[in-house]
């Protein structure tokens, strides 16, 4: 199943030079427990955005990138190549961690996003498109509202009604 993982601030925003917008080690934790031992898909500068530019460690990273070379995870130079390692994982949980054109692109395989809404501007300048909005997404679960490091924020869950099949 094709998932994707976000954080996102009340606009839908994801980040700001090739950054995250917020700090909250509760949602770091829930990324890495539900990431742990899965495959995480995503673009060059996302993996460039991690401490070090290392992949994550304990799953399986895939990476359209066509600059990289690496030989610790799997590098695609195309988004057919990307989509066929994909696709070879088809009865796996694979995860879409960013950035924000991959979202895009990826949003309409995906079965279910799990997205951590932060109730605050955070001055974002890339954006994962609007879910609400959306009319395949339906909100299916939302948490508790919880507040760290003085935001406020709820973790949720979007269904897509009509997922494309790889």
């Amino acid at each position: 199943m094709i998932k994707a993982i976000v954080c996102v601030d009340k606009n839908w925003g994801i980040g700001k030079d090739n950054d995250l917008l917020f700090s909250l080690p509760s949602d770091m934790k829930f990324f890495r427990e539900t990431t742990l031992g899965k495959t995480v898909v995503m673009g060059g500068n996302t993996l460039r955005s991690f401490p070090g530019g290392n992949p994550l460690k304990n799953r399986q990273n895939i990476v359209i990138s066509r600059t990289q070379v690496r030989d610790d995870c799997i590098i695609t130079p195309t988004m057919d190549a990307f989509l066929a390692e994909i696709r070879a994982r088809k009865d796996e949980d694979v995860y879409v961690i960013g950035g924000a054109q991959i979202y895009r692109e990826m949003l309409p395989y995906c079965e279910e996003i799990l997205a951590t809404k932060v109730d605050a501007d955070g001055g974002a300048t890339a954006f994962f498109p609007d879910l609400d909005a959306h009319p395949d997404f339906a909100c299916v679960f939302e948490g508790e509202r919880r507040e760290e490091n003085g935001l406020s924020f709820r973790f949720t869950r979007y269904q897509n009604a009509n997922p494309k099949t790889l």
